[in-house]
């Protein structure tokens, strides 16, 4: 089959979940003609090619190895981590927008953890309140669960005019206006039938 044939190519720039400059990788054929050649990120590899990205290669491998082990020490710090967001939401508990995967890195980012958009794993955008499981995944071999909580910006509860019973279902609660004025518009009503009917 011709979407299993693999080709050999050098990176000339390093590519997330495949490799960096320097690197020979093999690759399917699809994904070489598709991107990488026409981004200019591979070439045909020869030694000669190998040999002026060697000092790019050096660089690259020590960025390389610096970013593993700052994402490792990432990683170690998450384990046990909750993280709460605050929400508008409905009296269902449904929210007035969804969590992505930029509110929860944005979130992280503001308690001191250094995580892109890309390492969040969010099969789809949260739409209720309550706590789900997301995975913080680095490259291939590096993730930990994180608990998201989502609670509502306030307390169902407290919200105007909104009560519920012990199931959580809402308790309408209609407003009485006040009636100072209304027997005496009642007995004025009530005089002019009167007359009227006499004067019949």
């Amino acid at each position: 089959m011709a979407s299993t044939r693999r080709i050999e190519l050098l990176l000339t720039a390093n590519v997330e979940n495949l490799g960096i400059v320097g690197d020979v990788v093999r690759v399917r054929m699809g994904h070489a003609r598709n991107y990488l050649l026409p981004m200019g990120v591979a070439e045909i590899p020869t030694q000669e090619k190998m040999d002026a990205l060697a000092e790019q290669r050096e660089v690259a491998l020590k960025e390389y190895e610096s970013n593993r082990a700052e994402q490792a020490s990432i990683i170690e710090k998450l384990e046990g981590i909750t993280l709460t967001l605050s929400r508008s939401a409905n009296d269902q508990g449904g929210l007035y927008g969804s969590v992505t995967q930029r509110d929860i890195a944005d979130a992280l980012i503001e308690n001191g953890f250094t995580v892109n958009t890309r390492a969040i794993r969010l099969h789809s955008a949260i739409r209720r309140i309550g706590e789900y499981p997301v995975t913080i995944q680095f490259g291939t071999d590096m993730k930990v669960d994180v608990e998201i909580v989502v609670n509502p910006d306030r307390p169902l509860e407290d919200r105007e005019e909104m009560e519920f019973d012990d199931e959580g279902n809402l308790i309408i609660i209609e407003k009485t206006e006040p009636t100072t004025e209304t027997p005496e518009a009642t007995e004025t009503t009530e005089e002019v039938a009167k007359e009227a009917a006499q004067t019949e």
